[in-house]
């Protein structure tokens, strides 16, 4: 994994790949959680697409370094296949990287909206617990707009406004929730804590539409690579979406 890649672009790739290796053939999971004694264990790694170094597979050298190291042209893979797509350049050609990457983030998109219909109250407490943890005092300064106009303020792509579309179907879900929630400040906690999260992301990482939208995401899900957290993390997310002052109004 090269050491010239920039932090935001590593968590951008692994935001939009779900942290799971993008061959067809393998998409195992690339993070593997902690446990009670250990760290988390980072069993995958970035490839480059077209290639870092003059002598790598796939190198263009009309690209600055700053496009070559930029999470569109690169892609997660386990150890082996990163192994193989680079022995083997004139099988994993460019073109069938690119292709391979766009076909595994329709997929994890997918393999997420397929678990949003099934999400229960126990994924909602796990995200939720995972949301509001070390948060600060709740505020009143919320203002719910449409969510049709914060997206397209804000110039998100049809790929992200569809996965709003999904979330929407379990929001009213989400709202039980918080409403049933035996702590009467828990949403305004929720919502604030997502508000700071957000704050975080736009000024120190520097990075808004469909980018910021994912690092919110991943904030939201808990960083989990289980589609059914995901899932949930979603409803979470667009919930939050329409409640928060988040994104231009």
């Amino acid at each position: 994994m090269s050491t010239n890649i920039p932090d935001i672009q590593k968590k951008i790739l692994g935001w939009r790949c779900g942290n799971r290796c993008a061959l067809p053939e393998c998409r195992k999971e690339l993070i593997i959680d902690r446990t009670e004694s250990d760290c988390e264990s980072i069993t995958g790694e970035i490839a480059h697409i077209k290639g870092e170094k003059p002598y790598s597979a796939r190198y263009d050298p009309n690209m600055t370094d700053t496009e070559r190291n930029s999470h569109q042209n690169l892609i997660i893979l386990c150890r082996d296949h990163h192994k193989m797509i680079d022995d083997q350049p004139n099988t994993f050609t460019v073109e069938k990287l690119c292709e391979i990457k766009k076909q595994h983030e329709v997929w994890i998109k997918e393999s997420t909206a397929k678990q949003v219909i099934d999400i229960t109250f126990a994924e909602l407490n796990i995200v939720t617990k995972y949301l509001i943890s070390n948060q600060p005092q709740p505020s009143n300064s919320f203002i719910i707009i449409s969510p049709r106009d914060k997206i397209k303020k804000n110039g998100l792509s049809s790929e992200t406004e569809r996965l709003i579309t999904m979330g929407i179907t379990q929001v009213r879900q989400v709202t039980d929730f918080i409403d049933k929630f035996p702590d009467i400040e828990f949403g305004d906690r929720l919502k604030q804590g997502f508000v700071l999260e957000y704050e975080r992301l736009r000024n120190e990482n520097q990075i808004a539409g469909d980018d910021l939208f994912y690092g919110l995401f991943d904030f939201a899900s808990g960083k989990s690579n289980d589609f059914k957290v995901r899932a949930a993390g979603l409803a979470v997310l667009v919930y939050l979406f329409e409640a928060c002052e988040v994104f231009e109004k």
